[in-house]
């Protein structure tokens, strides 16, 4: 089982630094040890806002509302806090000894006019995804844990491995049988042994690299019509994308959602290179985070035609290079502000930064 293919041609677009634009507020308890990976979306109010994830003492992570400050330049400066919109109230959110709702992403879906949000809850058996939805980002309805549905070829059910990174596309998308559906992407983690000591690596059928890449996976328009509840109910799993590349070595993940650009659709991931320390869920010293790019078929996005050979952005500032996670660029959102895209992204010092994206 393979992704795409060394000979690629590369991605047409880079990144700059435009600054921070977050960063923990003094003597709040939910963000005491950090801000970082937000959502983004415009509001009923066309008000562009972030939903960051913040961290509070013992690592319990909560999803934020803060609306962009955006400078007479049309550069966004800073944010307004507005609150808390989705915390671990619930079991499956919450282990003994950790809690969480993190790393959410958001696409707005004009098909089903609301914004879907993918977040990971951090409860009894680790990181797993889970769905919530709204129609004015403040309030967010739970879908539940998502659900991948077993598939014979593979061999294997999804739903026992820790997954992280998702994100909708904008619109409908042919499933590989040609039926209109909603496409995922997610990042399966194949290692057992941190839930069960001695277990290790169980990889599906035809795959021969242990590494975490990027999957596809699809619900059929007509059932989430029917029901919105079946947006869980993802089937239909291919694997999109490996790690290539040295800057990425260790593995990739999906980051803001896919965009439609002329060739097809882009998008903005992360690399990971050096050395993992332990469990993949501690915090890791020795490895280097990256924001890279590919572009996907318009018509099947389980295809890459172009990828980058090098990343676009690598932690260089001393907000990205220290921190609780030293040498972190972790792109989550993308926007349009007039005529320009954004990308917002995480950095090592718990912050949260942001980069102009531009055509090369």
């Amino acid at each position: 089982m393979t992704s795409s293919t060394p000979a690629l041609p590369t991605v047409p677009f880079t990144l700059t630094r435009a600054g921070v634009i977050m960063t923990p507020e003094d003597g709040n308890e939910f963000e005491a040890e950090g801000v970082l990976n937000p959502a983004s979306g415009r509001g009923p109010d066309g008000e562009l806002y972030l939903l960051p994830r913040l961290v509070a003492k013992g690592n319990v992570s909560r999803v934020g509302l803060a609306k962009v400050i955006v400078g007479d330049d049309g550069v966004p400066s800073g944010v307004e806090r507005q609150g808390v919109v989705l915390a671990p109230d619930e079991g499956w959110e919450r282990g003994l000894n950790n809690a969480g709702t993190e790393d959410p992403r958001i696409t707005w879906v004009p098909s089903l006019g609301r914004h879907l949000m993918t977040y990971v809850a951090y409860g009894p058996l680790g990181p797993r995804l889970a769905f919530a939805h709204s129609e004015d980002l403040r309030t967010w309805d739970r879908l539940g844990p998502c659900h991948f549905e077993y598939q014979a070829d593979l061999s294997m059910d999804l739903n026992l491995f820790a997954n992280k990174d998702a994100v909708f596309f904008p619109e409908p998308i042919n499933d590989p049988d040609g039926v209109p559906s909603y496409a995922l992407l997610h990042r399966p983690m194949w290692d057992l042994g941190w839930i069960r000591e001695g277990e290790g690596e169980h990889l599906p059928a035809g795959l021969d690299d242990n590494r975490p890449g990027i999957w596809i996976s699809y619900v059929a328009v007509d059932d989430v019509e029917r029901d919105i509840r079946n947006l869980v109910h993802m089937r239909k799993h291919k694997l999109v994308a490996l790690s290539e590349f040295p800057f990425e070595e260790l593995k990739i993940g999906g980051g803001p959602a896919p965009i439609r650009v002329d060739e097809g659709w882009l998008l903005i991931y992360h690399g990971v290179s050096g050395s993992m320390e332990k469990s993949a869920f501690d915090h890791q010293q020795n490895v280097n985070y990256t924001a890279a790019a590919m572009i996907l078929d318009s018509d099947d996005p389980s295809i890459v035609i172009a990828r980058s050979d090098k990343p676009l952005l690598a932690p260089e500032t001393e907000d990205e290079i220290s921190g609780i996670v030293p040498n972190v660029v972790f792109p989550t959102a993308i926007e349009k502000i007039g005529e320009q895209l954004f990308v917002f992204y995480g950095m090592a010092d718990s912050k949260i930064g942001v980069a102009r994206l531009d055509r090369a």
